[in-house]
């Protein structure tokens, strides 16, 4: 969020801060390769566009390559995309976008005075009752779905009913048909939980009201192994002594795969760990990291082909 301290502390080989990984690194990783081109004076049969994109993360809702995609001037002209993410050794090629819904749940009700008012129904109540019901709620390991609950808010004063709780809530599947499953379970749960509190209190100044609003959408996308794009990725990883594996995940690729453009997902090199934490870090020690840079940099210029 903003305002939170991000200055970098560093021990060793070791570099300590939020989102010095993700995706920092990635972009470190972007400019060494345009260094290196540019020192190299490397000329390619393709143009090569190279993006630092926003909103990827969160509420972003991937607004910076849906923009790339569909609104900016390039966005007819791009045929192929690779996507740079954090750490790893730079074996791993991620082939499918996993898809997710995010929703912002509204709870309101009539409010009042924590003493005169007590007995009337309370929106916190619901949204107590709605999460309890939505830590129960059942999902499958494979596919695998998961769901979580990131932000709370609401209310105005320790001694007022409040007017007003919400929460924010993140569904993601490996499958299509999985997510939709969840997000119908999580909706039923909602109302549920407003139903029972409807019950349980008074509704005599009024009845706690639901709205549940979609606040991200991220689409699904696959491509095939034997596609070309991830074919060369997959020989070049070879050329380097690694055995390519292939992976899901939820990464700026998805919008293109989404339209049907060839697009993978690289790892940058390195390591590192607590992704999204105020303890996140990475390693940049030299061996791990450069192999990284290698490794994309040469899917990058097989792609593009060197003059």
């Amino acid at each position: 969020p903003e305002g939170t301290n991000v200055k970098v502390r560093r021990e060793g080989s070791k570099l300590y801060a939020p989102g010095v990984g993700d995706d920092s690194r990635a972009v470190a990783v972007l400019l060494e390769i345009v260094r290196a081109m540019d020192s190299a004076k490397i000329q390619t049969s393709s143009d090569i566009l190279f993006v630092a994109d926003v909103g990827e993360e969160g509420p972003g809702d991937l607004r910076g390559m849906k923009y790339l995609f569909q609104k900016a001037p390039y966005k007819d002209k791009i045929k192929m995309f690779i996507s740079l993410d954090p750490f790893g050794w730079g074996s791993d090629i991620t082939t499918a976008g996993m898809g997710s819904k995010r929703f912002k749940v509204i709870f309101t009700g009539p409010g009042g005075h924590s003493f005169g008012s007590f007995g009337l129904v309370n929106p916190a109540y619901a949204l107590g009752n709605a999460i309890a019901k939505l830590a129960k709620m059942q999902v499958p390991q494979r596919p695998k779905t998961t769901y979580n609950v990131g932000v709370v808010g609401g209310g105005t004063s320790v001694n007022s009913i409040p007017f007003e709780s919400w929460m924010e809530v993140d569904i993601r599947s490996e499958t299509k048909e999985e997510l939709n499953r969840a997000v119908e379970n999580f909706t039923r749960l909602m109302h549920e939980a407003v139903e029972e509190e409807n019950r349980a209190r008074s509704t005599s100044q009024g009845k706690i009201q639901i709205d549940v609003k979609l606040i991200g959408d991220r689409p699904f996308g696959e491509i095939f192994q034997t596609a070309p794009i991830v074919q060369t990725a997959a020989a070049v990883i070879r050329a380097f002594g690694m055995v390519p594996t292939f992976g899901l995940s939820s990464t700026d690729a998805n919008i293109p795969l989404s339209m049907g453009i060839p697009a993978i997902t690289l790892e940058s090199g390195g390591t590192g760990s607590r992704n999204h934490t105020l303890d996140e870090w990475i390693d940049v020690e030299k061996t791990a990291s450069v192999r990284g840079i290698h490794i994309a940099m040469g899917v990058l210029l097989a792609l593009a082909g060197i003059l």
